[in-house]
C-alpha cells in the first residue's frame, strides 16, 4: 500500500512583529506501510501542519517526503492518492450523505455503476446504509463523522489522514468512534496517520505513536513503550492520565544504600520531603548520579497503600496528607499533600479514603523513573 518517509522535514511561518514560527523542525520518521501512526501533542506542536505537508496543502521549506520511494516534491494534492479526513466535516449541506461520499469520484469521472458499489460498500462498512438519502443537517454528529469518513474511503487511496475528527464528538461517540476507526484499520489494512491532542486516544488507536513538542520530534515507539520508557520529562508528563508524579532531589548515599532525597526549600512544616531508597539494581546504575540533582518520577499506580504492597520496606513508606479524593468508579485517585507541590495515587475503589485523612502508602521503586533536570533526558 505506502511506506511513508519522512527526512528533515522543516515548514517556517511568518508571524507578527516580523518574527517566525518554526512550526515542523527537521522532523525525520518513517511510518511502515499498513500501520496506524499517531501524532500526538499539545497545540501548536506542528501535528497538523506535518499532516497537510504530507497532503501537499502546505509547501515545506526544506526536507523530503516520499511513498513507496517516489518523491512527493512539486506533486500536487489531487496526485497524491492521499485522502484526508478534516476536523471539521467539510459536507456540502445541500447534499445527500449518499452524493457526499460520491462527490470525489465523481469529480475523477469514474463510472457510475463503481461509485454506486464504492459508496454501498463504505455505507454497509460504517453502519449509513439507512442514512444515505438524507442531508447533513438531519444527521447526527457521528454520522456525519462517518459520512466524511466515507467520503475518504470510497476513493481506495494508499495513505489516510486524519486531522483530529473525532474532537468535536462528545465522549461516549468518541470512544464509540474510535473503536470504529480501529476496526476499520483492521480490516481495509490502508496505511493511516491520525493526528490527535488527546493522549488517551493516541494510546489506543496507533500501532505506534509518535510525541512531537515545539515542531520536534520527541519520542516514537508503541504505546506502552511511551508509557513504560518516557526519553524525557516531556513525554513522561504528557503521555499517562494522569501523569506521571515528578520530584526534584538529589541523590545521597546512606550506608549501603543509595536514596533519593526530595528537595525542600518551600516545604509545609507539616509535609515531611520525600526519602526513599533505590532498589539495588536502579542503584548500581545510578552510582555515577550520586550527589547529583535528579528528578525522580513514578506513576499514580505504583504509590500503593502499605497494606496492599509486597514491597514495603520502611525506607519506601511515608504517611501521607489525602487532601482531595476523586473517585472515578473501579478506581480512587487521591490528591496527596507533598513537600514541593500535591501528587497522585491511584487506589483501588474499594478502599475507603476520606480528605483530611493521613494514609500510610508506600513507593514502588522498582517502576522508579530518574531524569536529568537540565536537559530533561531519562538517566538510563
Amino acid at each position: 500500500m505506502a511506506r511513508i518517509v519522512i527526512e528533515h522535514l522543516t515548514k517556517v511561518f511568518d508571524a507578527p512583529g516580523n518574527r517566525s514560527v518554526r512550526a515542523v523542525d527537521d522532523l525525520s520518521l518513517t511510518v511502515e506501510d499498513k500501520e496506524f501512526l499517531v501524532l500526538v501533542g499539545p497545540s501548536g506542536c506542528g501535528k497538523t501542519t506535518t499532516l497537510r505537508l504530507l497532503a501537499g496543502l502546505e509547501e515545506l521549506d526544506s526536507g523530503s517526503v516520499s511513498i513507496d520511494g517516489k518523491g512527493l516534491a512539486g506533486v500536487p494534492p489531487r496526485d497524491r492518492d492521499v485522502a484526508m479526513v478534516f476536523q471539521n466535516y467539510a459536507l456540502y449541506p445541500h447534499l445527500t450523505a449518499c452524493d457526499n461520499m460520491a462527490f470525489g469520484l465523481k469529480l475523477r469521472k469514474f463510472p457510475r455503476a463503481e461509485i454506486e458499489q464504492r459508496v454501498r460498500e463504505a455505507a454497509r462498512m460504517l453502519d449509513l446504509e439507512g442514512c444515505l438519502a438524507r442531508r447533513p443537517k438531519e444527521l447526527s454528529g457521528g454520522q456525519r463523522q462517518r459520512v466524511a469518513l466515507g467520503r475518504a474511503l470510497v476513493r481506495r487511496p494508499r495513505l489516510f489522514l486524519f486531522d483530529e475528527p473525532l474532537s468535536n464528538l462528545d465522549l461516549p461517540m468518541r470512544s464509540h468512534m474510535r473503536a470504529e476507526l480501529a476496526r476499520l484499520h483492521s480490516r481495509i489494512g490502508t496505511t493511516m496517520i491520525y493526528v490527535t491532542h488527546d493522549q488517551g486516544e493516541a494510546m489506543t488507536l496507533g500501532n505506534r505513536v509518535a510525541v512531537l513538542k515545539a515542531g520536534r520530534l520527541q519520542q516514537v515507539a508503541a504505546p506502552i513503550q511511551l508509557y513504560q520508557h518516557p526519553v524525557n520529562l516531556f513525554v513522561a508528563g504528557f503521555i499517562g492520565s494522569p501523569p506521571m508524579n515528578l520530584f526534584e532531589g538529589t541523590l545521597v548515599r546512606d550506608a549501603d544504600a543509595l536514596l533519593f532525597q526530595e528537595h525542600s526549600a518551600n516545604a509545609p512544616a507539616a509535609q515531611t520531603p520525600l526519602r526513599l531508597r533505590l532498589e539495588d539494581a536502579t542503584a548500581s546504575r545510578m552510582e555515577g548520579c550520586l550527589g547529583k540533582k535528579v528528578v525522580f518520577g513514578i506513576r499514580p499506580e505504583h504509590i500503593l497503600h502499605k497494606i496492599h504492597s509486597t514491597n514495603a520496606r520502611a525506607e519506601r513508606a511515608v504517611e501521607a496528607l489525602v487532601e482531595v479524593v476523586e473517585p472515578t468508579g473501579p478506581e480512587t485517585y487521591l490528591h496527596l499533600a507533598g513537600a514541593a507541590h500535591p501528587y497522585l495515587a491511584r487506589f483501588p475503589a474499594t478502599d475507603i479514603v476520606k480528605p483530611g485523612q493521613k494514609v500510610p502508602i508506600t513507593f514502588d521503586m522498582r517502576a522508579a523513573h530518574f531524569f536529568d533536570p537540565e536537559t530533561g533526558s531519562a538517566i538510563s
